[in-house]
C-alpha cells in the first residue's frame, strides 16, 4: 500500500504540554520514554498497548514482527493504568508492570515504555486508546505515520471501545495473529460503519492490508508465540521456568518481588476500550 500524508486533527503550533512536563518528573525514567523530541528524524511510529502484566516473551515477538515487517522505527509500549473493559479485575500496580517493561526493553533502541496512561496523566480514571492516540498525535511531528499495534485477541472486541470509528481513522491499525485468534475474523470485528463489502474483505486477506471507510488495517501473520497467564502462574510458584515466557531481567523482577503467586491478578492482555 502506498505511503500516505500522515491523518490528523488541526492542532496548535509545538509546546510541551501537561503529560509531557509530567513525565519529565516521573521517577521512574526520563522523558525519553514518553515522546520521541521534535527533532528526532523519526518518521514510522507504533504504539502498543494493553496490561503487560507482565509483559511476555508473546509481546515482543510481535513487536518485532511488526517492527521489520512495517518498517517501524520507534514502538511505545503503552501499559493502561486502568482499561475500561477490565474496570473489575485485579491487576498488578502500574509501577510494577512499568518497570518490567523498563527491564525487558532495554537493548533495542526501537522499543520504549511509555507513561501515555500512567495515573494522573490523564483526568479520566480509567484509560481510553481513542484519548491516547490523540495525545501521541500533538505530541509529535506531522509528517510522523502513527500506527497502533494490537493483538487479535484484543481487536476482536474493538468495535466496545469507546469511539472505535474516530480511533481507526486516526491511526493505521497493525493486527497481530495470536494462537486461538485467526486474522480471518478480522472484518466481522469491524465497526459496522468500516467493514469493507465482499470484495474489500478479500482484497485485505490476499493483501493483507485495505483502506476502508476512512480506516487503514494491515495483517501481522505468523506471530505465533504463546505464553499463557496460566504458565506464568505456575512458574512463579515453582520459582522456576520463568525465563521461557518473559525476558530473564523481567523474570528476576517477578521473583524477586513475589509478582503472581497462586492467587495473583489475571495477568492476560485483556480488552482496552
Amino acid at each position: 500500500m502506498p505511503r500516505r500524508p500522515s491523518r490528523r486533527s488541526p492542532r496548535r503550533p509545538p509546546q510541551r504540554s501537561s503529560f509531557a512536563i509530567e513525565s519529565a518528573r516521573a521517577p521512574n525514567g526520563p522523558r525519553r520514554d514518553f515522546f520521541p523530541p521534535m527533532n528526532d528524524p523519526i518518521h514510522h511510529v507504533a504504539l502498543y498497548g494493553g496490561s503487560f502484566d507482565p509483559v511476555h516473551l508473546g509481546h515482543l515477538a510481535v513487536a518485532r514482527a511488526a517492527a521489520e515487517r512495517f518498517g517501524l522505527e520507534r514502538v511505545y509500549f503503552v501499559p493502561a493504568n486502568v482499561q475500561p473493559l477490565k474496570a473489575q479485575q485485579k491487576v498488578t500496580s502500574y509501577e510494577d508492570r512499568y518497570a518490567m517493561l523498563r527491564l525487558a526493553l532495554e537493548g533495542d533502541e526501537r522499543f520504549r515504555p511509555s507513561r501515555l496512561e500512567a495515573p494522573g496523566i490523564s483526568a479520566a480514571a480509567v484509560s481510553y486508546t481513542v484519548d491516547t492516540v490523540k495525545r501521541m498525535r500533538e505530541s509529535i511531528p506531522d509528517d510522523t505515520w502513527l500506527y497502533f499495534l494490537i493483538g487479535m485477541d484484543a481487536f476482536q472486541h474493538i468495535a466496545k471501545w469507546r469511539s472505535p470509528v474516530e480511533l481507526m481513522r486516526t491511526a493505521d491499525f497493525i493486527v497481530a495473529s495470536r494462537p486461538g485468534f485467526p486474522l480471518k475474523d478480522v472484518v466481522k470485528a469491524l465497526p459496522e460503519e468500516l467493514r469493507p463489502d465482499e470484495a474489500g474483505a478479500r482484497r485485505l486477506m490476499e493483501s493483507g492490508s485495505i483502506e476502508t471507510h476512512g480506516a487503514r488495517i494491515h495483517l501481522l501473520p505468523d506471530v505465533n508465540e504463546e505464553v499463557s497467564a496460566t504458565e506464568i502462574r505456575e512458574a512463579a510458584c515453582r520459582g522456576a521456568g520463568l525465563e521461557r515466557l518473559v525476558p530473564r531481567p523481567v523474570a528476576d523482577y517477578i521473583l524477586q518481588h513475589g509478582l503472581y503467586r497462586q492467587n495473583g491478578p489475571d495477568i492476560s492482555n485483556g480488552n482496552r476500550g
